[in-house]
């Protein structure tokens, strides 16, 4: 940085004078002087913000990586369990299917053995709760988010 020098001027109009320019260029130097340290000393303050700044930035990406971490996680998890509760209902579903199949066929021989032997049997009807199952006529409960957790 240049220094802007200023000519010495003389309070009493002489150009060699005794000491009042001098005092004027030494007051001139100290604010100088003055002005450099606060410069110093802001440039300071604001490089220490910054590097605040990009500490606190810093660990907020930290926390952010952790907590997205820690959310894929638990998609994963609640995939899997998502997944493992399809498969069972599948089974339940093919299971529904086949018991149903079976009790139209016993109820068919029901009916044939009532027709040739004269006997009355009862014989049941299959309800429409079996055929439409997710109709059932029961109150509805409410699903607890963390029934399906491990």
């Amino acid at each position: 940085m240049a220094s802007i020098q200023r000519p010495a001027s003389s309070g009493s109009g002489s150009g060699s004078g005794s000491g009042s320019g001098s005092g004027s260029d030494v007051a001139i130097d100290e604010r100088k002087r003055k002005r450099m340290l606060s410069n110093r000393e802001s440039a300071r303050r604001s490089r220490m913000r910054k590097q605040k700044q990009l500490e606190d930035l810093t660990d907020e990406v930290t926390r952010l990586q952790l907590s997205n971490r820690d959310l894929v996680q638990k998609v994963n998890v609640k995939e899997q369990n998502y997944g493992a509760i399809e498969s069972a209902n599948n089974v339940l579903r093919a299971q529904h299917a086949e018991l149903t199949d079976r009790l139209r066929s016993l109820n068919s021989v029901l009916q044939m053995i009532e027709e040739m032997s004269g006997f009355s049997v009862d014989i049941p009807e299959i309800p429409d709760s079996m055929m439409n199952p997710w109709q059932l006529n029961r109150p509805i409960q409410p699903i607890m988010a963390d029934m399906f957790l491990p």
